[in-house]
This record gives structure tokens, C-alpha cells and sequence, in this order.
């Protein structure tokens, strides 16, 4: 259990997939704006994820792995990331209608995010055991959650914010998501996940 929990903090903190490997930032970036729309995203995107990894290491486990099909884990885990985006989609839609517009086409966006993808790659890559992947999936959701509410909240408050005319916008927005990135490689080498 004590590995696990490792794993949880290595993935939230330590090897954030935003922060440190870069991947996921179309969302990120995207949803950012608004800390109301960045917390519906984080929410949807941690709960793809947390079932993404222990999904993922049963069928590559029990399924490629067993059937000496390997080669197939990238389409196999698109399909299994599409399919949660779905649940997730059709579940906002019926639940949640306001989050679900809000979100607009970030949402089906979850699917090509590249962080859930790297999420089951890393997962089969670093040989996790299916309660070090659970853990992980939920770490890298939180890890996500955690790195798109902080950008949501430093958006908002460089909107009031007197910034430079050529630095309005995306410029400022680049710079803080880099500053973000440095403060989070003051964590590496504390936990490996």
C-alpha cells in the first residue's frame, strides 16, 4: 500500500503529465479561462482517468498480454478511453446540462487528450500492479485537476491584471503556464512514480 501511495504523489506532484511531460496542454490551456468551466473539465477529465488505468492494465494484462497481442495496446486503449468519454458525456448531458454546454467541445476533447493516453502508456511502460495503476490513474487525475484549477485561478486574476499590450493574451498566458511548469520542477527527484 505504502508503493501505491508513491505512486499517487509521484503522479499528482512529482511527474505531473501537465507540468512536466507536456502532455494534455490543448486542455489545459483551452478550458482555463473560466475556474467554473476549469472545474467541470478537471472533475470529467480525473474521473476518464481513474478508470482509464485499471481498465487499461486488465486488458493489456488479461487480454493482449495472454493473447500475445501487445502491439495492439494503442488502439485498444483509444477504444477504452472513447468509451469512457461517452459515459462521461452522456452522464453530464442527462445530470449536469449547464456543465455539459459550458465545457462545449472540450469534453469530447477528453478522447485525443494525450495525457489519458500517456496515462495507460506510463502505466504499462513503468509495470505497475493493478492497485499501483489505480492509484496512479487517480493521481494523474488529480495531478491534472491540480495544474488546470491553479492556471484557471492565475487567468482570472491576470484578467484584472495590468499587463503590458503586447503580452495580452496568449503571451501572458505562455509565460505563466512556463513560470507553473518551473515551480513544479522544484518537486523532481522527491517521489519517482
Amino acid at each position: 500500500m505504502g508503493a501505491a501511495i508513491l505512486v499517487f504523489i509521484g503522479a499528482a506532484i512529482t511527474n505531473n503529465l501537465v507540468l512536466v511531460y507536456f502532455l494534455g496542454i490543448c486542455p489545459y490551456l483551452g478550458v482555463s479561462n473560466k475556474l467554473s468551466s476549469a472545474l467541470g473539465m478537471a472533475t470529467a477529465t480525473t474521473f476518464v482517468m481513474t478508470l482509464t488505468a485499471p481498465i487499461c492494465w486488465l486488458v493489456y494484462h488479461r487480454l493482449l498480454i495472454a493473447h500475445d497481442l501487445p502491439f495492439l495496446q494503442y488502439v485498444v486503449f483509444i477504444i477504452v478511453i472513447a468509451s469512457l468519454v461517452q459515459l462521461v458525456e452522456m452522464v453530464l448531458r442527462k445530470y449536469v446540462p449547464v456543465l455539459y454546454r459550458a465545457l462545449g467541445i472540450y469534453l469530447p476533447l477528453i478522447t485525443t487528450n494525450c495525457a489519458v493516453l500517456g496515462l495507460a502508456l506510463f502505466m504499462v511502460l513503468r509495470e505497475y500492479t493493478f492497485l499501483e495503476s489505480l492509484f496512479f490513474g487517480f493521481g494523474t487525475g488529480c495531478g491534472f485537476s491540480l495544474a488546470l484549477l491553479i492556471m484557471a485561478g492565475i487567468r482570472e486574476e491576470i484578467q484584472d491584471a495590468d499587463i503590458p499590450e503586447p503580452l495580452k493574451g496568449v503571451g501572458i498566458t505562455l509565460i505563466s503556464a512556463g513560470l507553473l511548469a518551473l515551480a513544479f520542477m522544484g518537486f523532481s527527484g522527491m517521489v519517482s512514480a
